[in-house]
């Protein structure tokens, strides 16, 4: 198999993969992840909010959001110091990426000496830096990519079509217009969305075809499900379904073969199971720590027994432990492969 880098996807074509029975399209899926990444390997990111809420954009799905009642406690930006620590901290429980997400519409010009210092120590840390401050200018992007910044999170959220009925105060071109300006800074691109928002099957595809369809892939993909938190507009929605979920995983690692594929929020709501089922269908990254920003997000040690039971290493370990040495694994995968191992139907 020789994956091939497509940006001319139609809403038929996709449709027709999630249509695919769904031991088809898991194989599918994990083929071609195993054809570009090696599948027992997770990259893994902490998320940090460096300013929290009063946000004046209004996003139905967000807890920062100035114009919903959530109890959430407003937060200055933090001081340098202070999230260099946590970066610190990340660094010593296995973190390779350090991201830091502020509730603005767009940074300031009196935040942003704040911002590249803090860019600047996370990288002199060695590890990886990204950031989400909501929308850039072209000379935003320039300067944070002179600074270190490795990547700049945007997401696309959803579909075209369904996304006036979630956002109003931002178009969905202002947020192709920051990827772009991100891109041509030459930063790389993590830009995803969020499912169970009440979109429909349609607006799913659309949201992978906008993204798919860029120019070139985002870097990381981040695939969110809802958390639904009381006193946003979706706080009653129903819960969306594990399957659907894990259908869009594999069929977002089909589109973009060379792309991380972040299981990102709502993991607290998935089981081991599903989690599993979501790294075999595709998923190569997750969000490390307690938090993501606001919301609920697994112990990292719940993580690390995961993929214990799993037999995954993060992207920053190399090789297998002791007791699975890598020759041990090729053995049992050829043993596997043999024909008396499967069944044939008559």
């Amino acid at each position: 198999m020789s994956t091939e880098l497509r940006h001319d996807w139609t809403l038929e074509q996709v449709n027709a993969l999630f249509a695919l029975p769904f031991n088809d399209l898991l194989f599918k899926a994990h083929s071609v992840h195993r054809e570009n990444f090696n599948p027992n390997e997770v990259q893994v990111s902490t998320l940090l909010s460096i300013k929290t809420g009063a946000c004046p954009e209004d996003c139905k799905y967000c807890p920062q959001s100035a114009r919903y009642d959530t109890d959430l406690e407003k937060e200055k930006l933090m001081e340098v110091e202070a999230v260099l620590e946590k970066a610190r901290i990340a660094k010593k429980n296995g973190s390779s990426r350090f991201c830091m997400g502020a509730a603005w519409r767009n940074p300031k010009d009196r935040d942003m000496p704040y911002i590249l210092k803090m860019v600047e120590g996370v990288k002199e840390l060695g590890l990886e830096s990204c950031m989400t401050l909501g929308m850039l200018t072209r000379e935003q992007a320039y300067v944070l990519k002179e600074a270190g910044l490795d990547y700049y999170n945007h997401n696309l959220d959803t579909s075209p079509e369904f996304y006036g009925e979630i956002i109003t105060t931002r178009t969905y071109q202002d947020r192709m217009d920051t990827l772009q300006n991100v891109r041509d800074a030459g930063m790389k691109v993590c830009s995803g969305g969020i499912l169970g928002m009440g979109e429909t099957a349609n607006d799913r595809s659309g949201l992978l075809i906008q993204l798919a369809n860029l120019e070139q892939h985002p870097d990381s993909v981040p695939i969110n499900m809802l958390v639904k938190v009381d006193g946003t507009p979706l706080e009653d929605l129903e819960d969306f379904d594990h399957f659907e979920f894990i259908r869009t995983i594999a069929v977002a690692r089909i589109m973009m073969p060379k792309s991380h594929v972040r299981l990102s929020a709502g993991r607290t709501e998935m089981n081991e199971q599903m989690q599993s089922m979501c790294f075999f269908a595709g998923a190569n990254s997750i969000f490390y720590g307690e938090k993501l920003l606001t919301t609920e997000n697994p112990e990292e040690n719940k993580d690390m027994e995961l993929f214990a039971k799993l037999g995954i290493n993060t992207e920053n370990q190399q090789g297998y432990s002791d007791e699975v040495t890598e020759a041990a694994l090729m053995e049992a995968v050829v043993e596997a492969q043999q024909p008396e191992m499967f069944y044939e139907a008559s």
